[in-house]
């Protein structure tokens, strides 16, 4: 028969005591953070799926904070290639009044002074940036300018001018990842979207008997092309035309000199990367000149940008050259307003599927959300109750130890 005594009623209480002091506790704390889990042994199973699904929440929820910041980089970009269509646009009316032979020097001369406006204008809208100050149509190089102006004398004008404006950017694509796996590539080329024609190079040097004294990796538009030794020109072109750049490449057939076009409106970006392939075949400066202006001197190029579109207008208005503007301007600036044009509609294409990707990003999220509360939320209401249950436990406990404790010494003092 066992025996029970007082200590053993005592060590039974107190323990009783700790237990429910624990789970109050435990409860308060839940009440107070509204978290049901707080460590990991609560419940290990539902601690190590909110662990998971907090992470890939954060994780959508980065996607959207990246999909919002390109959305409002893309609604200020496709505004200044906007305005600039409705610059050129305004160019084109100014470029046919020009053209019609029927205005004299000095309503020409008037023309041309709007055109320089307007010229002015289309750098401004080059050159601009974004809300955070980097420049838009820079490529990757957005700390400085994306277009570089120099001024020059014009015959015709009192004061210098806006002689040639050239690029400054690099070529460079960012890519932005706006969902698991999924990337938008941002592409602000400056010398992309304020181009006017494709560009021709036309190399004048006899190169059928060339060879590639060592190998190298040549840059044609952002592609890397691996040049071996011993390869001949008409290796070049098959490799650039197999590249994927949007360059075509051919042996001249009268002059077996290298031919290259840019399939679109664009300028040409060559650069020996390692090794002097292009330097040898005469096509590029050496390496201590950059691109895209590192063109060989005996390089012929054609094809230029919608400011050298505007500036050949507004010095053939102040020279009274109405054949000039109805043939080689006119087409010009007809070619740059296709392009332009074109990139405002690929803009806004990207735009849109851009928003597809912030809302299925923003409904992934909530939904997470819900796992999350599921997951982790307390049940306030049933969280209450336990906590009025386990309070009532307690102050019987504590009422049954006084008495206990009160009989016991009663007892002994008798």
């Amino acid at each position: 028969m066992r025996r029970i005594s007082s200590q053993m009623n005592n060590n039974n209480t107190q323990n009783n005591l700790r237990i429910q002091e624990r789970r109050l506790n435990k409860i308060n704390n839940q009440i107070g953070s509204q978290q049901k889990i707080q460590s990991l042994r609560d419940d290990p199973v539902a601690a190590g799926h909110l662990v998971k699904y907090q992470s890939y929440l954060n994780r959508v929820n980065n996607f959207e904070k990246n999909g919002q910041t390109l959305s409002d980089q893309f609604v200020y970009r496709e505004g200044y290639m906007q305005n600039s269509l409705d610059i050129m646009q305004r160019v084109r009316e100014l470029a046919v009044t020009g053209a019609n032979g029927i205005y004299s020097q000095d309503d020409l001369r008037n023309m041309a002074v709007e055109v320089d406006e307007l010229l002015q204008e289309l750098v401004q809208n080059a050159n601009a940036t974004g809300p955070d100050g980097n420049s838009i149509f820079a490529g990757t190089n957005t700390n400085a300018p994306a277009f570089e102006v120099d001024l020059g004398h014009v015959d015709g004008a009192v004061q210098p001018l806006i002689s040639s404006v050239r690029y400054n950017g690099t070529i460079d694509k960012n890519k932005v990842e706006v969902d698991e796996n999924k990337y938008v590539t941002v592409d602000n080329i400056g010398s992309k979207t304020f181009w006017a024609e494709p560009q021709r190079l036309f190399s004048g040097r006899d190169l059928s008997s060339w060879q590639a004294k060592e190998s190298g990796v040549i840059n044609v538009d952002g592609q890397k092309i691996q040049m071996e030794s011993g390869d001949t020109v008409y290796s070049l072109v098959a490799k650039i035309n197999s590249s994927g750049a949007a360059v075509k490449a051919a042996v001249d057939p009268v002059t077996n000199g290298l031919n290259l076009t840019t399939t679109d409106s664009h300028q040409l970006w060559l650069e020996d990367v390692s090794g002097t392939v292009l330097n040898d075949l005469g096509i590029i400066k050496d390496s201590s000149q950059k691109p895209p202006y590192n063109m060989a001197d005996n390089v012929r190029v054609s094809g230029g940008s919608l400011f050298d579109s505007v500036i050949l207008l507004r010095n053939s208005l102040l020279k009274g050259d109405g054949d000039t503007i109805g043939t080689r301007v006119l087409a010009s600036i007809d070619s740059g307003i296709n392009n332009l044009t074109t990139r405002v509609a690929k803009s806004g294409s990207e735009y849109e599927r851009l928003q597809n990707d912030i809302v299925r990003n923003s409904a992934t999220a909530l939904n997470v959300t819900s796992q999350i509360s599921r997951e982790g939320d307390l049940d306030i209401t049933q969280a209450i109750t336990d906590q009025k249950m386990l309070e009532y436990t307690q102050q019987a406990t504590l009422s049954n130890a006084g008495k206990m404790y009160s009989s016991s010494l009663l007892n002994y003092m008798k």
